[in-house]
């Protein structure tokens, strides 16, 4: 299996957004609770508490990973703090094949956290 790297991503998009994309989800710790965040959040906007439950991992840990997806504009909150409900960003939507393209190959990786 061929590593992925910021160069092996196949879907168009300004290099510094894959990069971005690499490092978040791919190149870092936590990358793949990101993952897990991002995709509920594309699925159905939530709260840290929804998140927390529904994704079984602590609530301090949620809000540490929405802070970062939030700080790199791939996510916008809205509300009050602790029920502010979070959305994926317009630039998400518009590098959203980048991301897909990212998660099936980890999949493909065989590595068990990125089967669930």
């Amino acid at each position: 299996m061929q590593a992925i790297t910021v160069r092996s991503i196949k879907a168009e998009g300004h290099p510094e957004t894959k990069g971005l994309f690499w490092h978040l989800f791919v190149g870092s710790q936590g990358g793949h609770n990101r993952v897990r965040i991002i995709s509920r959040i594309r699925d159905q906007p939530s709260n840290t508490h929804q998140l927390s439950k529904d994704l079984e991992l602590e609530y301090k840990g949620i809000k540490h990973h929405l802070t970062i997806l939030e700080k790199n504009n791939l996510i916008t909150k809205f509300g009050g703090n602790y029920g502010a409900t979070y959305i994926v960003s317009t630039l998400f939507e518009e590098t959203e094949l980048m991301f897909n393209e990212i998660v099936e190959r980890l999949k493909k990786t065989g590595d068990p956290k990125w089967l669930r």
